[in-house]
């Protein structure tokens, strides 16, 4: 019984360690400081505030309850971040929270999360979601209708996308695995590189003539 124990132990402790993708936290709290002059330790990219020094602001951030401006965006959204940029409380403490608004038909376009897994519910509206597995799953796309309620993952890395399927306006809140996850969207990175990637590249890599490169490059030409 002793040895049942020790093993469900054991792989409950080696869970933790493969599901946490952030460094765990040596500290309380490591507040995030942005100059780079202050003395401090150099943790997870950002340097920690005197914890003598920290007080309840900074692990507190108002204004997610205001709806986003979703017009200035071609694409019909706009993401209101808590990340340690935002929120210096979340420095080390591997999480983050976006809040999501979509304008009707709205799309937040396919991207990729090279650093979290993010979890996601609807709080207003109908969004259609889904995301793309790697070729070692054959590239399968798994998708979805959600209402409002609903919950859905997308898991680290993978290409994912919402859009706005519903008559009015879309909600959602998403929590990430980091307190930085990143963000990759994948047209304006392969069409709106600085310095743009070789159009022969692109021409190989989409089989496709010059004429149309010239055209996917457009949008994201300054």
């Amino acid at each position: 019984m002793k040895a049942v124990y020790l093993v469900a132990s054991l792989l409950a402790f080696a869970s933790v360690h493969v599901l946490a993708y952030d460094p765990s936290p040596l500290q309380d709290f490591c507040v995030a400081l942005n100059d780079s002059v202050t003395k401090g330790v150099f943790v997870n990219g950002k340097f920690c505030k005197d914890p003598m020094a920290v007080k309840a602001e900074d692990f507190y951030l108002p204004g997610f309850d205001k709806v986003g401006d979703t017009s200035a965006n071609p694409t019909g959204f706009i993401v209101t971040s808590a990340d340690v940029t935002t929120l210096p409380g979340l420095n080390t403490l591997g999480i983050s929270l976006v809040r999501i608004d979509y304008a009707p038909k709205g799309q937040n376009p396919p991207h990729t999360h090279p650093r979290g897994t993010e979890i996601l519910v609807v709080v207003e509206g109908t969004l259609l979601v889904g995301f793309v597995a790697s070729n070692q799953n054959q590239n399968r796309l798994f998708t979805k209708v959600l209402n409002k309620g609903d919950v859905f993952v997308f898991p680290i890395g993978l290409i994912h996308f919402q859009q706005n399927v519903g008559y009015g306006n879309a909600v959602a809140f998403a929590g990430l695995s980091s307190q930085n996850a990143g963000v990759i969207p994948i047209a304006k990175s392969v069409f709106g590189s600085d310095p743009p990637i070789s159009s022969e590249v692109l021409q190989k890599a989409f089989q496709v003539d010059q004429k149309i490169i010239d055209l996917l490059e457009k949008p994201f030409q300054v």
